[in-house]
């Protein structure tokens, strides 16, 4: 047996609440400003940020429900956080580095094996997203309309990319977007609820691995 791993402390959670609203912001505005201007310089800035943000809101949503989620939500979040690292590291270059390239170059540059790999990173993160937004449906822990709203919002949002920008890919990052915000504040909200007096009830006191 491996010695027991201590509990976050409260602030780690409020931690992860925050990132997850600034990402959720991050996916969210980007997407309704760009349903009326189509893609910009800063709407791509900030959308290509917010991977980064939702990394901390992973771990805190995944650390909350552990003890109820069981082995398949264990292996869901495995699943989601290679997914995020893949394609958040997809979304930062092609939103940072590649956006401002023509149209030509950038179909030289988004071949071969490029292609494929950015293909990968979608579906990856497609079905981690899937598969921990249903295991945040099954423990009940969270409400369930953002649940779901990340379960398939995110995932379409993965599989969304390749194709061009339109009205309807800017609602799926809106709704994206308010279902990772409304996570994050549900966060928030079981935090403050918990007090800051010690560990956090629902994250065991300790977790051992065998």
């Amino acid at each position: 047996m491996l010695p027991p791993v201590f509990a976050p402390s409260p602030w780690f959670f409020r931690f992860g609440a925050v990132c997850g609203l600034l990402c959720g912001l991050f996916i969210g505005l980007p997407g309704a400003i760009e349903a009326f201007t189509g893609e910009t310089t800063a709407t791509s800035f900030v959308l290509g940020l917010s991977p980064a943000f939702a990394t901390p809101l992973l771990v805190a949503l995944h650390l909350r429900q552990h003890s109820h989620a069981g082995r398949a939500g264990t292996i869901a979040y495995a699943v989601n956080l290679i997914g995020l690292g893949l394609f958040g590291g997809a979304a930062f270059t092609l939103n940072m580095a590649l956006f401002g390239l023509d149209d030509t170059t950038l179909e030289e540059v988004l071949t071969g094996t490029t292609r494929v790999a950015l293909l990968g990173s979608a579906i990856v993160f497609a079905v981690g997203t899937l598969l921990f937004g249903l295991s945040m449906v099954r423990t009940g822990l969270f409400p369930k309309v953002p649940s779901w709203g990340y379960a398939v919002m995110l995932a379409a949002l993965a599989l969304l990319g390749p194709l061009p920008d339109s009205v309807f890919s800017s609602l799926v990052h809106v709704l994206a977007g308010a279902s990772v915000a409304w996570l994050s504040l549900s966060l928030r909200a079981w935090v403050r609820s918990a007090g800051d007096g010690g560990a956090v009830p629902g994250a065991a006191a300790s977790v051992s691995m065998p």
